[in-house]
């Protein structure tokens, strides 16, 4: 049987969407004054609020599974469809035309990072019990990779997992764990062997998050909510059956997770305001026929076209089967530059209103996506990481000195 046409694809889900869903006020791309308007980058939900909302997202997300529309250009033995990301990408523009959920880090962590991440790297019983669970979000997983003292360079995590018969035994601790509050597995990166160089002795894990020996604590951010949290492992047991690749293969997991997380391609959602509220504002403060205002407009809107085409790119490849590398580093840089654009241009905009409430709309709410953009600078990996994979693998520049590259971990640590 063949696919249908993407015009008769669109057709049908419009048809379903209309039944289970509201059109946005702002669908066709316009924002009037008195609509909601938030241009939060991070979440200040309190704690009920933000399992309310994951519930939610799960909801949502396993009505779309009935359809095969949470996945479509997956294999249909994970639950997709196995339709080209064409198909894919016109849902998506179609479905941000209706009223859903807000966005999570976990829920897209759980679906776009872990999922392609075990598909990868699983097994054939780990990709059975996984990948499809992982896309319905029938359970959440979070990410347990950076340390207080491995960041930017999280080859140098010091979270021990040592082996003990058919288990591992995991001590130490990981932080900024985004939702690992309400996630009921992590994605674990620990290091096996000491003795071995930095990149070459990590293993990666599929821990569930119920195990006796992991607390989790939520860190409160200024911003009023706390989505990020510690996690500390103490005699953690592990089994081997969990292990995601290779023994000593964990940095090559890593990789793969992050190249995903840096790969912009698939977000339907973005974080922060967009270039509709940015045009709203300037109409609401009678700038648009201002031609500083104007130009400064057209130069934000050019990044984010460029930024949308490099990550249709990155789709492309990603359709082609080629996993994500420095493309997906090149659209992080662009979008958080875009992010800093739009930073630029609203405060010029809104001024004083930024930090003084004065009740007028679309001023005040501008704050959230000023303080929050600068911490997507690192997130997934700080902007000056992703300049030096550009150059060293786009570019052909020599490497970034590194005087531990082939020493052992060991050797430069304390070993915990």
């Amino acid at each position: 049987m063949s696919d249908p046409s993407v015009a008769q694809f669109l057709a049908d889900a419009r048809s379903w969407l209309d039944v289970h869903l509201l059109l946005r006020k702002d669908a066709g791309g316009s924002i009037e004054p008195g609509d909601p308007f938030s241009t939060a980058v991070f979440h200040a939900l309190t704690f009920a609020e933000e399992e309310s909302l994951l519930s939610e997202l799960r909801t949502w997300n396993r009505m779309r599974a009935e359809r095969g529309y949470h996945a479509i250009a997956a294999p249909m033995d994970d639950g997709g469809l196995g339709l080209s990301r064409e198909y894919d990408r016109a849902y998506a523009r179609l479905e941000s035309e209706y009223e859903t959920p807000a966005r999570h880090e976990l829920f897209s962590v759980t679906r776009q990072l872990i999922a392609p991440t075990v598909r990868e790297f699983g097994d054939a019983d780990q990709r059975r019990e996984f990948v499809g669970s992982l896309l319905r979000t029938d359970v959440y997983c979070c990410q347990l990779f950076s340390e207080p003292s491995a960041g930017s360079d999280l080859a140098s995590v010091a979270c021990r997992a040592v082996r003990d018969g058919d288990a591992w035994v995991v001590n130490g601790q990981k932080v900024w764990s985004s939702g690992a509050q309400f996630a009921e597995w992590g994605e674990l990166i620990a290091r096996t062997d000491p003795g071995a160089p930095k990149h070459r002795g990590l293993t990666a894990f599929l821990v569930p998050m119920h195990l006796e020996g992991i607390e989790v604590r939520p860190i409160p951010q200024m911003s009023g909510g706390s989505s990020f949290n510690e996690v500390f492992f103490t005699e953690v047991r592990v089994p081997d059956r969990l292990r995601l690749g290779p023994v000593g293969g964990g940095w090559q997991v890593a990789l793969t997770t992050l190249g995903f997380e840096r790969d912009h391609s698939a977000v339907a959602a973005r974080a922060g305001g967009t270039w509709e509220q940015v045009r709203a504002t300037a109409r609401a403060q009678g700038r648009l026929d201002d031609p500083v205002i104007r130009q400064e407009l057209m130069k934000l809107l050019i990044h984010l076209r460029v930024e949308e085409m490099v990550n249709r790119r990155a789709a492309d490849l990603r359709a082609a089967g080629v996993t994500p590398g420095p493309e997906g580093s090149l659209g992080k840089l662009l979008w958080t530059e875009g992010m800093r654009k739009m930073s630029d241009v609203v405060s010029r905009l809104v001024g004083p209103g930024l930090v003084a409430d004065s009740g007028r709309w679309a001023t005040y709410e501008w704050g959230e996506h000023v303080l929050g953009a600068p911490g997507y600078r690192i997130a997934g990996g700080s902007d000056e990481i992703q300049r030096t994979i550009i150059g060293e693998r786009v570019l052909g520049l020599p490497p970034e000195p590194r005087v531990d590259k082939d020493q052992p971990w060991s050797s430069s640590r304390q070993v915990r």
